[in-house]
């Protein structure tokens, strides 16, 4: 008989901790299951007290390799999936459980007709640490990509509202949509794109092996100076032909700092918002991340999850940090008696019309209700997004490209022009 320390979600939505007494994590469970709570995290008192200590020396066992790759940082260079292959795992793991499967029977179903070598890997993964009483929520933090912020938050959402199904459905739709989305956006930049190599290539020869020979044809003498753009072109011949490989080193380092820069909360949220902000893009990721927060604020309270525990869990789901931290101030407003609608219409970021529904939802009583409804309405107004967004990038791109390839002309038309000027003149 050992004692287990545990963490669970009440019927009420609070997280409350305590000991229990049991033979077994599985039978300490069991126990708490029939006590009515969903439990959260269950580890054996011994384990948790020399916790810290353990975690200064690598654990021997089944799970070390798993957390030597956590503390290298390489978890990364573990097997992953693509979107779509994330997508399909998840739905048919939301399918498995509406057809009255427990968890751990689903995850195996699903284990023994996975094929290739990232999914059954990842569900052995899953499968161990929900074997150990590990929610599938710390299972997959636990493994890292390729489950992000959102998908964790959404297995967070799952595990607290006792729908999984129906959560995670509402997951894969949402990675199906934005496979979609990218998709579409790939779709809408392959001929730009294919032009702009093209491009690239025509302007690299004329630079390197045209520009040069016709430079060297031109008199050369006081007060014959070669035009601007010819000037500038010829620079840029001379630096990408005599310092390609430091241009290449400049560029690998360049992207290495970036990521490093990024991984800084203050500057990832610096972004986030440079995104929010920006034409095109940024009202396109505020309707999906609006959608989303609608679709899944919904869905948590309509299981009967407070509006506080709801914040938190919703939160993760957006992937933007500036959004969460507009969610936080959210929480904090909620917190000291404040309705919703207010600090959401202060903070900028949400539409009117998820303010006046949120607002309508909270006199009523109806707010579950109202989410839903709104959430389809949100969904329409991505798709228009979506659409206003692939339809205006490929001209953007086309002028952008025109600009280089005007420019480049230039650089080449007038030493021709002068050339002949002087041979007329």
């Amino acid at each position: 008989m050992g004692l287990y320390r545990y963490q669970a979600l009440g019927t009420d939505g609070a997280t409350t901790s305590g000991s229990i007494a049991a033979a077994s994590r599985s039978a300490a469970l069991r126990q708490l299951s029939q006590l009515g709570v969903v439990p959260i995290a269950v580890e054996e008192e011994s384990e948790h007290s020399s916790g810290k200590k353990a975690d200064g020396v690598l654990r021997l066992g089944a799970k070390a390799p798993n957390a030597l790759l956590l503390r290298l940082g390489l978890a990364r260079l573990r097997p992953t999936l693509s979107r779509t292959e994330l997508g399909s795992l998840i739905r048919e793991l939301a399918t498995a459980l509406e057809a009255g499967l427990p968890l751990m029977q689903a995850l195996r179903t699903i284990r023994r007709q996975a094929h290739g070598k990232s999914m059954p890997h990842i569900l052995d993964h899953l499968i161990e640490q929900v074997e150990t009483g590990k929610t599938l929520h710390q299972a997959a933090k636990q493994y890292g990509d390729p489950f992000d912020d959102m998908v964790l938050g959404m297995f967070k959402a799952a595990d607290a509202t006792g729908r999984m199904s129906e959560v995670l459905h509402q997951l894969a739709d949402l990675l199906d949509r934005s496979v979609e989305l990218r998709r579409e956006v790939i779709g809408a930049t392959v001929y730009p794109a294919i032009v702009f190599m093209l491009i690239i290539c025509s302007v690299t020869i004329l630079v390197t092996v045209v520009v040069p020979k016709l430079v060297k044809a031109l008199p050369s003498g006081p007060g014959q100076e070669l035009p601007a753009p010819t000037q500038i072109l010829m620079w840029i011949a001379s630096v990408v032909g005599g310092y390609w490989w430091a241009l290449l080193a400049a560029t690998m380092a360049g992207w290495v700092g970036l990521r490093a820069w990024l991984a800084v909360p203050r500057n990832r949220m610096l972004v986030d918002l440079m995104l929010l902000r920006a034409p095109l893009i940024g009202p396109l990721l505020r309707d999906v991340a609006v959608a989303r927060f609608t679709r899944t604020l919904g869905t948590l309270v309509s299981a009967g999850i407070p509006i506080l525990p709801a914040l938190r869990v919703v939160r993760d789901t957006l992937g933007n940090r500036a959004l969460i931290a507009a969610i936080d101030q959210v929480q904090e407003k909620v917190t000291t008696g404040s309705s919703l609608a207010d600090p959401l219409e202060r903070s900028g970021f949400f539409p009117p019309l998820l303010v006046q529904i949120v607002n309508i939802g909270e006199k009523t009583g109806r707010l579950e209700s109202m989410l839903l409804h709104a959430a389809n309405a949100f969904d329409r107004q991505v798709n228009s997004s979506i659409k206003v967004f692939t339809k205006a990038l490929p001209p953007v791109l086309l002028i952008f490209m025109a600009i280089i390839a005007a420019f480049v002309l230039a650089g080449m038309l007038l030493p021709l022009l002068e050339m002949q000027s002087r041979i007329g003149g």
